[in-house]
């Protein structure tokens, strides 16, 4: 068993390309289930917002190099609620400051009740060529529970205004597990669902976030603790349901019609190269991971205004008080590993061995001789000629197999 210390240790480089997120932090109401680094009510920050992130797409740019971009992920938050000019402006910056692909997916997160044609066809012209929709359901009473700001019906109106504005690649999101949701009503919102005849559908099991109000109305007592055998056989309804619509399940959450993946989520899951920008936002580059100041108003003080970013390390030049870099964390050999079987495993490809033993000099199965074993026997996961990979037990219990690639720096 190899010291994991000495593994070749090779992280992907960026001159290769990578993926572009944009984090928009701004949301016009927050959702009661929600952590992420989202604020409703600084509506007065956007425009500085869009002078800072604009002025840190173009440092990036230039300590880069203006490298390959393949793919761009606006996300937040809710970037469908930014002003099309500010948007339009982020497009133009991004495409000066960086090589984008010809072919790059340009995915944007939009909220059904900003869905107009007139912004539809400004989206398309900036640039966006792929939306995902946050619906989370098609049930008008759940859709209350989550605090969400849209109807089915206009979720359903918002969905067909963009395929007539143009969008051929449309993702919907939709939660389940919901206090209350009845398995009738999950299958009811599947329907719906594939009715629209979306390009890609993500299905997500509520989490109860520490400090949300969601988790405020569980701890006393207001909604039900979420059970997990009820969203077990949601889940599993819907790989039945999803696959007889001519959906393919390709990662533990997500669904797609052929050739039409998420090809910026398969950077994450692939543990390959990718870029954050905004407020919050997290990158892997080079052998680093480091995230961005999370304040909006904190970032805006450091990058709003221009001035001019040089330096031999880029992640270093960036760093806090001359940039928006708040925490940079030199990954290990054992780190990169982990987080490659991890991420890897949720894909229903897993990870190949292929591209393992690429990245590392040796295979999983010399690296990890006595977790494969006992997932192995606990069938949880499946070893092919070509990949390890998640079992169908094991995309019911991920966490549990994940938990054994952690921690093995001493081995």
């Amino acid at each position: 068993m190899p010291n994991l210390a000495e593994i070749e240790h090779n992280p992907p480089t960026y001159d290769h390309g990578i993926g572009l997120y944009l984090h928009v932090p701004f949301c016009q109401t927050k959702c009661p289930y929600c952590d992420f680094n989202t604020y409703a009510g600084i509506e007065d920050q956007i425009a500085g917002y869009a002078r800072a992130v604009n002025n840190e797409i173009r440092g990036w740019g230039n300590l880069l190099s203006h490298p390959p971009v393949r793919t761009i992920f606006l996300g937040g938050g809710t970037p469908s609620y930014l002003p099309v000019a500010v948007l339009d402006e982020i497009h133009k910056t991004i495409n000066s400051s960086f090589e984008v692909a010809p072919t790059a997916e340009v995915t944007m997160e939009c909220n059904p009740g900003d869905v107009t044609a007139e912004k539809a066809a400004c989206w398309i012209e900036s640039g966006v060529n792929r939306i995902s929709m946050g619906v989370q359901s098609f049930d008008d009473g759940l859709l209350t529970l989550l605090g969400r700001r849209h109807t089915a019906h206009e979720a359903k109106q918002a969905f067909t205004v963009l395929r007539d504005a143009g969008f051929q690649n449309q993702s919907i999101d939709l939660i389940y597990g919901l206090p209350y949701q009845t398995t009738e009503q999950w299958s009811r919102t599947l329907e719906d669902a594939v009715e629209l005849d979306p390009e890609h559908i993500s299905l997500y099991s509520l989490q109860i976030e520490q400090g949300t109000p969601l988790a405020v109305d569980v701890a006393t007592g207001r909604y039900p603790i979420p059970d997990d055998d009820l969203a077990a056989d949601m889940y599993e309804d819907a790989q039945a349901r999803l696959g007889n619509h001519g959906f393919s399940q390709y990662e533990i959450s997500n669904w797609s019609k052929p050739g039409m993946e998420s090809q910026h989520n398969l950077i994450y899951w692939l543990n390959e190269p990718y870029l954050g920008v905004g407020p919050g936002a997290h990158s892997w580059l080079a052998g680093q991971r480091f995230a961005n100041l999370k304040s909006p108003r904190r970032y805006v003080t450091v990058v709003g205004n221009e001035y001019e970013i040089v330096g031999p390390d880029p992640v270093e030049t960036m760093h806090t008080p001359a940039g928006p870099v708040d925490s940079v964390e030199v990954t290990t050999p054992a780190i990169d590993i982990a987080e490659t079987m991890m991420m890897g495993m949720r894909l229903n490809a897993g990870v190949t061995h292929e591209r393992f033993e690429k990245r590392f000099g040796v295979g999983s199965d010399v690296i990890f001789p006595e977790e494969i074993g006992r997932l192995l026997r606990l069938n949880l996961i499946e070893v092919t000629g070509n990949a390890i990979l998640l079992s169908e037990r094991g995309r019911l219990l991920g966490n549990e197999v994940f938990a054994e690639f952690i921690g093995n720096d001493e081995k």
